[in-house]
């Protein structure tokens, strides 16, 4: 084990996670990740991030080699199970995760701090072009859930599912709010306007 306390990342706890089911090699990981919807929430598509975050979870000793599959049809595949710590480190990471809002810098609303590079006319049209990207997200989102009552599963396995349409939801109502107010009107500004506020508060 590392002397700091181990960095914590979605993708780092879903490897944890799935470890707690059963011995896995990355690819085995890979797999279930995709099988089981984590995909929406965890970045698996560049595998040498897979690769990475085992590694530097190994080395920390939150997972541990558990062995090495030889088969003449694939590669060897080295197998790793979670250890104790990665047990005790997975349960910190979920409640911190769960209980305490983090300040994330997400690329939307850096993107809206800086409309006022557009014309109103442009703004109405790039997220008119959002919403309705939206709209497809949340179709997706409602028929996954579709089948995966359909299967049979139960509630908790969906929930990351419900908030991811929930939101997407939220938001696909916000922008097209905001689109409708661009195109009326009801949202305008005029250059005097921006060029006091560019100017700041006067000197008193």
């Amino acid at each position: 084990m590392t002397s700091s306390a181990p960095r914590s990342s979605p993708l780092a706890l879903t490897v944890l996670a799935l470890l707690h089911y059963k011995p896995l090699h990355p690819y085995g990981i890979q797999r279930l990740v995709k099988d089981w919807g984590k995909e929406q929430v965890v970045n698996v598509k560049q595998r040498a991030n897979l690769y990475r975050t085992i590694e530097r979870l190994n080395g920390e000793g939150l997972i541990a080699v558990r062995e090495t599959e030889r088969d003449q049809q694939y590669p060897e595949r080295t197998v790793y199970d979670v250890t104790d710590a990665g047990r005790a480190t997975a349960r910190a990471w979920l409640e911190e995760m769960l209980s305490t809002p983090k300040q994330e810098f997400p690329e939307f609303p850096a993107a809206l701090s800086n409309l006022l590079l557009l014309t109103p006319g442009e703004m109405a049209n790039v997220l008119g072009l959002r919403a309705d990207a939206l709209a497809e997200k949340l179709d997706r989102l409602e028929a996954a859930m579709a089948a995966e009552a359909d299967r049979g599963l139960p509630r908790i396995t969906r929930l990351e599912t419900e908030y991811l349409r929930a939101v997407t939801a939220a938001e696909l109502e916000w922008v097209r709010a905001v689109v409708d107010d661009l195109r009326t009107g009801a949202l305008a500004w005029s250059k005097d306007q921006l060029d006091a506020l560019a100017e700041g508060p006067a000197d008193q």
